[in-house]
Protein backbone atom coordinates (compact mmCIF):
# COMPACT_ATOMS: atom_id res chain seq x y z
CA UNK A 1 0.00 0.00 0.00
CA UNK A 2 1.26 3.71 -0.97
CA UNK A 3 0.16 6.61 1.00
CA UNK A 4 -0.54 9.85 -0.92
CA UNK A 5 -0.93 13.60 0.59
CA UNK A 6 -4.58 14.79 0.76
CA UNK A 7 -4.36 17.34 -1.65
CA UNK A 8 -1.45 20.10 -0.67
CA UNK A 9 -2.13 18.88 3.08
CA UNK A 10 0.38 16.83 5.25
CA UNK A 11 -2.23 14.32 5.38
CA UNK A 12 -1.45 11.28 4.30
CA UNK A 13 -4.17 8.66 3.27
CA UNK A 14 -3.69 5.58 1.59
CA UNK A 15 -3.80 4.48 -1.95
CA UNK A 16 -7.04 2.50 -1.36
CA UNK A 17 -9.34 3.32 1.67
CA UNK A 18 -12.79 2.08 2.51
CA UNK A 19 -16.21 3.34 2.93
CA UNK A 20 -19.89 1.72 4.14
CA UNK A 21 -21.98 3.35 1.23
CA UNK A 22 -24.91 1.27 0.89
CA UNK A 23 -23.70 -1.96 2.79
CA UNK A 24 -23.02 -1.07 6.44
CA UNK A 25 -26.63 -0.97 8.16
CA UNK A 26 -28.30 -2.32 4.90
CA UNK A 27 -26.09 -5.54 4.44
CA UNK A 28 -23.30 -5.47 6.48
CA UNK A 29 -23.84 -6.29 10.30
CA UNK A 30 -21.35 -5.60 13.20
CA UNK A 31 -19.12 -8.96 12.82
CA UNK A 32 -19.12 -8.08 9.36
CA UNK A 33 -17.90 -5.09 9.26
CA UNK A 34 -15.32 -5.73 11.86
CA UNK A 35 -13.96 -8.62 9.19
CA UNK A 36 -13.68 -6.65 6.39
CA UNK A 37 -11.98 -3.74 8.28
CA UNK A 38 -9.89 -5.97 10.15
CA UNK A 39 -8.70 -7.24 6.64
CA UNK A 40 -8.64 -3.81 5.16
CA UNK A 41 -6.28 -2.06 7.83
CA UNK A 42 -3.79 -5.68 7.66
CA UNK A 43 -3.19 -4.23 3.61
CA UNK A 44 -2.65 -1.30 4.77
CA UNK A 45 -5.79 1.00 4.47
CA UNK A 46 -5.83 3.85 6.77
CA UNK A 47 -9.35 5.74 5.92
CA UNK A 48 -12.63 4.81 6.26
CA UNK A 49 -15.43 7.33 4.87
CA UNK A 50 -19.08 7.14 5.93
CA UNK A 51 -21.95 9.59 6.18
CA UNK A 52 -24.80 10.71 8.24
CA UNK A 53 -27.56 10.08 5.98
CA UNK A 54 -25.87 6.46 5.24
CA UNK A 55 -28.44 4.06 6.78
CA UNK A 56 -29.84 7.16 8.78
CA UNK A 57 -26.92 7.12 10.75
CA UNK A 58 -26.95 3.80 11.47
CA UNK A 59 -23.97 3.46 8.94
CA UNK A 60 -21.80 5.68 11.56
CA UNK A 61 -22.97 3.76 14.61
CA UNK A 62 -22.00 0.21 13.05
CA UNK A 63 -18.17 1.47 11.95
CA UNK A 64 -18.05 3.21 15.57
CA UNK A 65 -18.55 0.43 17.43
CA UNK A 66 -16.54 -1.41 15.18
CA UNK A 67 -13.69 0.93 15.79
CA UNK A 68 -14.22 0.80 19.30
CA UNK A 69 -13.86 -3.15 19.62
CA UNK A 70 -10.92 -3.21 17.36
CA UNK A 71 -8.86 -1.11 19.45
CA UNK A 72 -7.19 0.54 17.29
CA UNK A 73 -4.99 3.55 18.23
CA UNK A 74 -6.88 6.74 17.24
CA UNK A 75 -4.00 8.04 15.71
CA UNK A 76 -3.34 5.42 12.87
CA UNK A 77 -7.01 6.19 11.62
CA UNK A 78 -8.25 8.25 9.63
CA UNK A 79 -12.46 8.92 9.41
CA UNK A 80 -14.70 10.92 7.63
CA UNK A 81 -18.34 11.85 7.66
CA UNK A 82 -20.17 14.00 5.39
CA UNK A 83 -23.20 16.14 6.21
CA UNK A 84 -25.90 17.16 4.12
CA UNK A 85 -29.41 14.77 4.71
CA UNK A 86 -29.31 14.67 8.84
CA UNK A 87 -33.37 13.96 8.96
CA UNK A 88 -36.77 14.95 7.76
CA UNK A 89 -37.60 18.35 10.03
CA UNK A 90 -36.37 21.33 8.00
CA UNK A 91 -32.99 21.92 10.26
CA UNK A 92 -31.77 18.62 9.55
CA UNK A 93 -31.04 19.23 6.25
CA UNK A 94 -28.49 21.19 4.30
CA UNK A 95 -25.24 23.38 5.18
CA UNK A 96 -27.13 25.77 7.73
CA UNK A 97 -24.23 26.50 9.96
CA UNK A 98 -27.25 24.94 12.46
CA UNK A 99 -27.27 21.85 11.00
CA UNK A 100 -23.35 21.48 10.74
CA UNK A 101 -22.66 22.16 13.96
CA UNK A 102 -25.23 19.94 15.26
CA UNK A 103 -24.60 16.94 12.41
CA UNK A 104 -21.26 16.92 13.32
CA UNK A 105 -21.80 16.44 17.15
CA UNK A 106 -24.61 13.67 16.06
CA UNK A 107 -22.57 12.06 14.06
CA UNK A 108 -19.53 12.17 16.66
CA UNK A 109 -22.18 10.32 19.27
CA UNK A 110 -23.02 8.07 16.48
CA UNK A 111 -19.29 7.33 16.21
CA UNK A 112 -18.33 7.48 19.78
CA UNK A 113 -15.59 9.73 19.04
CA UNK A 114 -14.47 12.89 20.38
CA UNK A 115 -13.99 14.01 16.50
CA UNK A 116 -13.41 13.22 12.85
CA UNK A 117 -10.50 13.98 10.51
CA UNK A 118 -12.44 14.82 7.46
CA UNK A 119 -15.76 17.09 7.57
CA UNK A 120 -17.78 16.84 3.92
CA UNK A 121 -20.77 19.16 2.40
CA UNK A 122 -22.31 16.60 1.10
CA UNK A 123 -24.23 18.10 -1.76
CA UNK A 124 -24.33 21.70 -2.15
CA UNK A 125 -26.58 23.92 -0.46
CA UNK A 126 -28.00 26.70 -2.85
CA UNK A 127 -30.56 28.23 -0.20
CA UNK A 128 -27.37 28.71 2.15
CA UNK A 129 -25.02 31.31 1.42
CA UNK A 130 -21.96 29.48 1.02
CA UNK A 131 -20.40 32.10 3.29
CA UNK A 132 -22.22 30.42 6.43
CA UNK A 133 -21.36 27.00 5.31
CA UNK A 134 -17.40 28.07 5.27
CA UNK A 135 -17.99 30.15 8.75
CA UNK A 136 -19.47 26.78 10.02
CA UNK A 137 -17.18 24.35 9.08
CA UNK A 138 -14.55 26.66 10.48
CA UNK A 139 -16.29 26.61 13.58
CA UNK A 140 -16.48 22.82 13.41
CA UNK A 141 -12.79 22.44 13.21
CA UNK A 142 -12.01 25.36 15.82
CA UNK A 143 -13.51 23.13 18.27
CA UNK A 144 -11.37 20.23 17.26
CA UNK A 145 -14.47 18.27 16.00
CA UNK A 146 -12.75 17.67 12.27
CA UNK A 147 -9.28 18.76 11.54
CA UNK A 148 -10.27 19.13 7.81
CA UNK A 149 -13.23 20.08 5.45
CA UNK A 150 -13.97 19.84 2.04
CA UNK A 151 -17.19 19.35 -0.25
CA UNK A 152 -18.73 16.05 -2.40
CA UNK A 153 -20.22 16.98 -5.85
CA UNK A 154 -19.70 20.54 -5.86
CA UNK A 155 -19.64 22.20 -8.95
CA UNK A 156 -15.79 23.93 -9.51
CA UNK A 157 -17.36 27.59 -9.47
CA UNK A 158 -19.02 26.77 -5.85
CA UNK A 159 -15.73 25.17 -4.61
CA UNK A 160 -13.59 28.73 -5.99
CA UNK A 161 -16.16 30.64 -4.71
CA UNK A 162 -15.73 29.04 -1.24
CA UNK A 163 -11.70 29.22 -1.33
CA UNK A 164 -12.01 32.77 -2.21
CA UNK A 165 -14.03 33.75 0.75
CA UNK A 166 -12.58 31.70 2.98
CA UNK A 167 -8.67 33.09 1.77
CA UNK A 168 -10.06 36.89 1.88
CA UNK A 169 -11.10 36.23 5.82
CA UNK A 170 -8.17 34.52 7.30
CA UNK A 171 -10.41 30.98 7.16
CA UNK A 172 -9.34 27.47 6.45
CA UNK A 173 -11.13 27.00 3.01
CA UNK A 174 -11.83 23.68 1.50
CA UNK A 175 -9.02 20.72 1.48
CA UNK A 176 -10.50 18.24 -0.44
CA UNK A 177 -13.49 16.96 -3.00
CA UNK A 178 -15.06 14.10 -2.98
CA UNK A 179 -16.46 13.30 -6.41
CA UNK A 180 -17.91 10.34 -8.39
CA UNK A 181 -15.32 8.76 -10.50
CA UNK A 182 -14.50 5.64 -12.62
CA UNK A 183 -13.66 5.04 -16.47
CA UNK A 184 -17.40 5.54 -17.17
CA UNK A 185 -17.70 8.66 -15.29
CA UNK A 186 -14.96 11.00 -16.43
CA UNK A 187 -15.74 14.72 -17.33
CA UNK A 188 -16.11 16.37 -13.83
CA UNK A 189 -13.02 15.18 -12.68
CA UNK A 190 -10.58 15.37 -15.45
CA UNK A 191 -12.11 18.43 -17.42
CA UNK A 192 -14.08 21.33 -15.19
CA UNK A 193 -12.00 20.39 -11.75
CA UNK A 194 -8.67 20.59 -13.42
CA UNK A 195 -8.08 24.22 -12.72
CA UNK A 196 -8.75 22.79 -8.77
CA UNK A 197 -5.84 20.63 -9.22
CA UNK A 198 -3.70 24.02 -10.47
CA UNK A 199 -5.36 26.47 -8.27
CA UNK A 200 -6.22 25.11 -4.95
CA UNK A 201 -3.84 22.09 -5.03
CA UNK A 202 -7.34 20.20 -4.20
CA UNK A 203 -7.23 16.87 -2.89
CA UNK A 204 -9.90 13.87 -3.81
CA UNK A 205 -11.68 11.18 -2.21
CA UNK A 206 -13.01 9.41 -5.55
CA UNK A 207 -16.14 7.37 -5.18
CA UNK A 208 -18.01 4.55 -7.22
CA UNK A 209 -14.61 3.53 -8.58
CA UNK A 210 -16.52 0.57 -10.25
CA UNK A 211 -19.63 2.47 -10.79
CA UNK A 212 -22.13 0.91 -8.16
CA UNK A 213 -20.84 -2.80 -9.52
CA UNK A 214 -21.32 -2.52 -12.62
CA UNK A 215 -17.29 -2.47 -13.22
CA UNK A 216 -16.95 -5.85 -11.36
CA UNK A 217 -18.48 -7.43 -14.74
CA UNK A 218 -21.16 -9.38 -12.38
CA UNK A 219 -23.72 -7.66 -14.30
CA UNK A 220 -23.15 -8.42 -17.64
CA UNK A 221 -25.88 -9.29 -20.19
CA UNK A 222 -27.89 -7.94 -17.64
CA UNK A 223 -27.66 -10.58 -14.95
CA UNK A 224 -28.64 -9.41 -11.48
CA UNK A 225 -27.63 -11.82 -9.25
CA UNK A 226 -29.43 -12.18 -5.92
CA UNK A 227 -27.46 -10.53 -2.98
CA UNK A 228 -26.57 -7.90 -4.67
CA UNK A 229 -26.91 -4.24 -4.28
CA UNK A 230 -29.47 -3.78 -7.64
CA UNK A 231 -31.82 -6.21 -5.66
CA UNK A 232 -31.77 -3.99 -2.85
CA UNK A 233 -35.08 -2.34 -1.86
CA UNK A 234 -34.58 1.32 -2.68
CA UNK A 235 -31.81 0.69 -5.56
CA UNK A 236 -33.91 -0.12 -8.27
CA UNK A 237 -32.49 3.02 -10.33
CA UNK A 238 -29.76 0.65 -10.58
CA UNK A 239 -31.00 -2.29 -12.87
CA UNK A 240 -31.76 0.94 -15.30
CA UNK A 241 -28.66 2.61 -15.05
CA UNK A 242 -26.66 -0.82 -15.82
CA UNK A 243 -29.29 -1.77 -18.90
CA UNK A 244 -27.88 0.60 -20.72
CA UNK A 245 -27.22 -0.60 -24.28
CA UNK A 246 -24.27 2.14 -24.65
CA UNK A 247 -22.97 1.24 -20.41
CA UNK A 248 -23.07 -2.49 -21.53
CA UNK A 249 -21.07 -2.64 -24.75
CA UNK A 250 -18.37 -0.41 -22.57
CA UNK A 251 -17.82 -2.92 -19.89
CA UNK A 252 -17.82 -5.67 -22.66
CA UNK A 253 -15.01 -3.76 -24.44
CA UNK A 254 -13.08 -2.83 -21.07
CA UNK A 255 -13.45 -6.52 -20.43
CA UNK A 256 -11.78 -7.90 -23.59
CA UNK A 257 -8.65 -5.75 -22.37
CA UNK A 258 -8.94 -7.26 -18.64
CA UNK A 259 -8.71 -10.48 -20.04
CA UNK A 260 -5.77 -10.02 -22.01
CA UNK A 261 -3.62 -8.30 -19.17
CA UNK A 262 -5.01 -11.87 -17.36
CA UNK A 263 -6.76 -9.64 -14.19
CA UNK A 264 -10.54 -9.13 -13.45
CA UNK A 265 -12.21 -5.87 -15.16
CA UNK A 266 -12.69 -4.70 -11.40
CA UNK A 267 -9.12 -4.86 -10.71
CA UNK A 268 -8.23 -3.21 -13.65
CA UNK A 269 -10.47 -0.46 -12.93
CA UNK A 270 -9.47 0.05 -9.63
CA UNK A 271 -5.93 0.86 -11.18
CA UNK A 272 -6.66 2.97 -13.89
CA UNK A 273 -7.74 5.20 -10.99
CA UNK A 274 -4.73 5.09 -9.27
CA UNK A 275 -2.68 6.19 -12.08
CA UNK A 276 -4.32 9.28 -11.95
CA UNK A 277 -1.93 11.42 -10.00
CA UNK A 278 -4.99 13.90 -8.78
CA UNK A 279 -6.62 10.85 -7.16
CA UNK A 280 -5.72 11.28 -3.57
CA UNK A 281 -7.38 8.29 -2.35
CA UNK A 282 -10.29 5.40 -4.08
CA UNK A 283 -13.20 4.49 -1.95
CA UNK A 284 -13.81 1.14 -2.49
CA UNK A 285 -16.50 -0.85 -1.04
CA UNK A 286 -17.07 -4.94 -0.09
CA UNK A 287 -19.70 -6.71 1.68
CA UNK A 288 -18.14 -9.92 1.26
CA UNK A 289 -14.41 -10.94 2.46
CA UNK A 290 -13.78 -12.46 -0.68
CA UNK A 291 -14.73 -9.57 -2.70
CA UNK A 292 -12.16 -7.38 -0.51
CA UNK A 293 -9.53 -9.37 -1.18
CA UNK A 294 -10.09 -9.23 -5.30
CA UNK A 295 -10.07 -5.99 -5.36
CA UNK A 296 -7.26 -5.30 -3.09
CA UNK A 297 -4.75 -7.47 -5.92
CA UNK A 298 -5.62 -4.40 -8.09
CA UNK A 299 -2.30 -2.76 -6.35
CA UNK A 300 -0.54 -5.35 -8.31
CA UNK A 301 -1.83 -4.23 -11.41
CA UNK A 302 -1.03 -0.87 -11.81
CA UNK A 303 2.31 -0.71 -13.06
CA UNK A 304 0.45 -3.45 -15.75
CA UNK A 305 -1.43 -0.11 -17.58
CA UNK A 306 1.20 0.90 -19.79
CA UNK A 307 0.67 3.90 -22.06
CA UNK A 308 -0.12 1.55 -24.28
CA UNK A 309 -2.56 -0.15 -22.65
CA UNK A 310 -4.17 3.46 -20.98
CA UNK A 311 -4.44 4.27 -24.80
CA UNK A 312 -6.59 0.71 -25.61
CA UNK A 313 -8.65 1.59 -22.56
CA UNK A 314 -9.46 5.19 -24.04
CA UNK A 315 -10.07 3.84 -27.29
CA UNK A 316 -12.40 1.17 -25.94
CA UNK A 317 -14.42 4.09 -24.68
CA UNK A 318 -14.33 6.42 -27.98
CA UNK A 319 -17.89 5.59 -28.30
CA UNK A 320 -19.23 5.79 -25.36
CA UNK A 321 -20.88 9.25 -23.91
CA UNK A 322 -19.29 10.02 -20.70
CA UNK A 323 -22.05 9.23 -17.68
CA UNK A 324 -21.87 13.45 -17.25
CA UNK A 325 -24.18 13.45 -20.55
CA UNK A 326 -25.76 9.91 -20.19
CA UNK A 327 -27.33 10.68 -16.44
Amino acid sequence: MNYRNLGKSGLKVSELSFGSWVTYGNQVDIELAKTLMSAAWERGVNFFDNAEAYAHGESERVMGKALKELGWAREQYVVSTKIFWGGNTPNEKGLSFKHIVEGVNRSLRNFQLDYVDLVFAHRPDYETPVSETVRAFNHVIQQGKAFYWGTSEWPADRILEAAKFAEENYLIGPTMEQPEYNLLHRTRFEEEYAVLYKKLGLGTTTWSPLKSGMLSGKYRGGVFPEGTRANLPGYEWLKKMFSDPARMQAVENLAIIADDLGVSLAQMSLAWLLKNPNVSTVITGASRLGQLEENFKALDVVDMLTDDVLDRIDDALADYPDDTAVN
